[in-house]
């Protein structure tokens, strides 16, 4: 193999060992010295390699993960918000409170209020049950490069990160790439450091899997419910909830013996949280 044709995944891998420190502390990000030598790059130069690769700086990966760690902690818990703050890695409530209103629109303590972006509040059953449209349709086979990813779901985005470099690094990545994920396991039913699922990317037939990258083919559904929820990802666990505890009981369906999937819209790394679409795909028997 020619040098050139080794410089993108070399690269991409170095890119992923950073990305990896990242995911490990993101409320206490490593600097660039740090980052730098985990990825074998001068520091002079990571910053540029590292942008070009993931499309965004170490700090805005950073940045990413501590308000979504923070937006879920608001949605979840009672913690004060200052404490959400402190958890968060932010030196004090009103740093927090510009930070998560420049990304999310509004500021915490509203957001927090308002039960998030994506879900809005309701009181009749009626509505209730029609929170959300949810179509029944079929789907093609997917064959896509995955990264197993075991524990919380909430932190797949770290095993994400790590795809897309490697998928980056070797030009795999174009208009007609999709980003989907897989959910092996109920997450009410399995401890959280034992959940399983995958982060994929679509890819072609002459694609082959190498280190912690592997294929995947996915068959194809004849019948699957289909929700796509728009707003923050932080937000998609209650729209799972009401999936199962309204929708699904009142439907007639059941679910396949089959893993729930993610199909991921448009780039959050482009668009405010507000704006970010999910379709949720759950399997459904014949």
């Amino acid at each position: 193999m020619a040098a050139r044709d080794r410089t993108g995944p070399d690269y991409a891998s170095r890119i992923a060992r950073a990305m990896a420190l990242i995911a490990a502390r993101p409320d206490d990000p490593p600097g660039l010295e740090d980052l730098a030598a985990a990825a074998a790059f001068s520091p002079f130069h990571f910053h540029r390699v590292y942008r070009a690769i993931t499309g965004e700086t170490p700090v805005e990966t950073a940045a990413r993960a501590r308000l979504q760690e923070a937006a879920i902690a608001l949605l979840k818990g009672g913690e004060k918000v200052a404490l959400v703050a402190r958890r968060a890695g932010y030196g004090s409530q009103a740093a927090f409170t510009r930070a998560f209103r420049a990304a999310y629109g509004i500021p915490p303590a509203a957001y927090r209020a308002r039960g998030g972006l994506g879900f809005p509040v309701r009181s009749d059953d009626e509505e209730e049950r029609a929170m959300f449209e949810v179509t029944i349709r079929e789907t093609t086979p997917l064959r896509l490069a995955v990264i197993r990813h075991e524990g919380e779901y909430k932190r797949i985005g770290d095993a994400f990160g790590r795809l897309q470099a490697w998928a980056a690094g070797r030009g795999l990545l174009g208009a007609g790439t999709r980003a989907v994920a897989l959910y092996h396991d109920d997450p009410s039913s399995v401890p959280a450091a034992k959940l399983r699922s995958d982060a994929g990317v679509t890819v072609g037939p002459e694609v082959k899997g190498e280190g912690e990258v592997r294929v995947l083919e996915v068959p194809g559904f004849a019948r699957v419910a289909a929700l796509r929820f728009k707003g923050p990802y932080a937000e998609l666990e209650r729209a799972y909830d009401w999936l199962y505890r309204a929708w699904l009981p009142g439907s007639g369906e059941e679910p396949a013996d089959a893993p729930v999937m993610e199909e991921y819209l448009n780039d959050c790394k482009a668009l405010p949280p507000s704006e970010w679409l999910t379709e949720i795909l759950v399997p459904l028997r014949g």
